[in-house]
């Protein structure tokens, strides 16, 4: 859904309600994990160093801290991580707006798990693309490095994204190094200092 203004906090509310019936506008989930010849893109980034920032990392993906990046948001906002809760994504771009529908599909790993933690997310109908993205943070056992990951399948759906599609395909790259950048300010608590 494309706006010329910033959508209210009321229209983000609706937006929200509408999505809870909508089906997925795309199949099998789990479909990052299994690219078949479609294109995936991926982000992988070292945040952190031991279980400390591990556990930041873990706790800055529960609260959706990588939307923390100024030109896209998650509403609502510190919602829930549990699959099947519904998530709009705000973005801002080229002077007007678009809020996305996702739903989360499925988690990696649990909130007590000291090694690995992540969930994906799927689009809606009332999204502009198609497809599933998973934000992951990982701790390897034997360096101690604390990854950051983002694994994500799209293609357009709405005429918007189709006719754009080089500009969304920057977009999209642009939030994969943003989503980063704010990853590494969680992990080591530079977010609990803003």
């Amino acid at each position: 859904m494309f706006f010329a203004h910033r959508p209210s906090s009321a229209e983000i509310d609706r937006f929200l309600r509408d999505s809870a019936s909508l089906p997925l506008s795309y199949s099998p989930i789990g479909i990052v994990d299994d690219a078949s010849g479609r294109r995936l893109d991926t982000a992988i980034a070292r945040v952190g160093r031991g279980p400390v920032d591990f556990d930041r990392a873990r706790r800055a993906l529960l609260s959706w801290k990588q939307f923390d990046i100024g030109w896209v948001e998650a509403f609502p906002q510190n919602g829930s991580t549990a699959v099947g809760t519904d998530v709009a994504v705000l973005i801002r771009h080229l002077g007007f707006w678009s809020l996305n529908g996702c739903r989360v599909v499925y988690r990696v790993g649990d909130e007590d798990d000291d090694a690995r933690f992540g969930y994906a997310y799927g689009t809606l109908p009332n999204h502009a693309e198609a497809g599933e993205e998973i934000f992951e943070v990982r701790r390897d056992p034997a360096s101690e490095d604390v990854t950051y990951e983002i694994r994500a399948i799209s293609w357009p759906r709405a005429w918007m994204a189709h006719v754009g599609q080089p500009i969304v395909r920057l977009l999209q790259a642009r939030f994969r190094r943003d989503s980063v950048e704010a990853m590494k300010r969680a992990a080591s608590g530079g977010a609990d200092r803003r």
